[in-house]
């Protein structure tokens, strides 16, 4: 089978991909990954929650919405300083990319500039940047891309179809078109979305469709698996197995060729042997650190160790043509690397 970088994937085609044997799905999802990136290498980044709960959105998945009762402590908009005290931290622990989230429907107003100076101040690091905070118009978005805004995250979460059984209070659409508003900026794409809340395989392979059929692939696509949260509506959903979590990240690796493929929530969950199966098929960036905005997550070192075992080393850093960082930290994220496998 030969693959090349398209954007008018049919479902049909799709399905047969995510319908291959298993060992032939991986071999031709390794074969792809070798044409385009190093395979021993993994992209780590560190996620921070710079504004959470009481998100005016019903996202069923969601701990963070008001519409449920999780008992999640609410706060508002850290301190800009605080933020950057975050970054260093991570920087020295051996991320190389920066990302903050904010559980909002949109950035309002009066936070919005605060939002501005935390990207400033993280690029000025050293460090690529992401953003997460809702939906973005088109000034929001120049101005992210003006203050040196690398990624922004806007996750489409699902196939078309089975978005409005997770979401009623924001619509497919005006997720696309928040990312057309980014894109149109010069900002690159994180977009990816949630398996395992109840869809079927059918709503699965729409939902690659859907991001393979974007008018640029994402640059990083994040594949998360459900985190099951008490009190919200998802919290007793049946598990999805673990292989069609793997033949996932395996067709995305295949569709979006040249993005980065991301383990995002639900790594916890996951050993070390469905991890290296999953790297195989061609995950070939992690969101490294003990907690992903509200959720845990593997601890550095452990991911670190596992790096060791599967003779996986992190992504060197190449800044694009945003301002030349003023502030290096002296600790790669390699040296971190090396340091923490003695």
């Amino acid at each position: 089978m030969q693959f090349a970088k398209r954007h008018d994937w049919s479902f049909e085609e799709v399905q047969a991909l995510y319908e291959l044997p298993f060992n032939d799905l991986l071999f031709h999802a390794q074969s792809v990954h070798r044409e385009h990136f190093d395979p021993n290498a993994v992209q780590v980044s560190t996620l921070l929650s710079i504004k959470t709960g009481a998100c005016p959105e019903d996202c069923k998945y969601c701990s963070q919405s008001g519409h449920y009762n999780t008992e999640l402590e609410k706060e508002k908009l850290m301190q800009v300083e605080k933020v950057l005290e975050e970054a260093r931290a991570a920087k020295q622990n051996g991320a190389s990319r920066f990302c903050m989230g904010a559980a909002w429907k949109h950035p309002s107003a009066k936070d919005f500039p605060h939002v501005l100076d935390m990207v400033k101040g993280v690029r000025a690091l050293g460090m690529e940047t992401c953003m997460t905070l809702g939906a973005l118009n088109n000034e929001q978005s120049q101005a992210l891309a003006e203050a040196g805004l690398d990624y922004y995250n806007h996750n489409i979460d699902t196939s078309r179809d089975y978005y409005k059984t997770i979401i009623t209070t924001r619509t497919f659409e005006g997720r696309l078109d928040t990312l057309a508003n980014v894109r149109d900026a010069g900002i690159k794409v994180c977009c990816g979305g949630i398996v395992g809340m109840g869809e079927n395989k059918k709503d699965r392979i729409n939902f690659l469709v859907e991001l393979a059929s974007l008018p640029q692939h994402p640059e990083s696509v994040p594949i998360n698996n459900l985190v099951k949260i008490k009190g919200t509506p998802l919290e007793n959903v049946d598990d999805l197995d673990e292989f069609d979590f793997i033949r996932m990240i395996a067709v995305a690796r295949i569709l979006m060729p040249a993005s980065h493929v991301r383990l995002s929530a639900g790594r916890e969950e996951m050993n070390d042997q469905m991890q290296a199966l999953c790297f195989f098929a061609g995950a070939n960036s992690i969101f490294y650190g003990d907690k992903l905005l509200t959720t845990s997550n593997p601890l550095e070192n452990d991911d670190m160790l596992l790096f060791k075992r599967l003779g996986i080393h992190p992504e060197e850093l190449e800044l694009d043509d945003h301002e030349a960082p003023h502030d290096p930290l002296p600790q790669s994220a390699s040296a971190f690397y090396d340091a923490s496998v003695q």
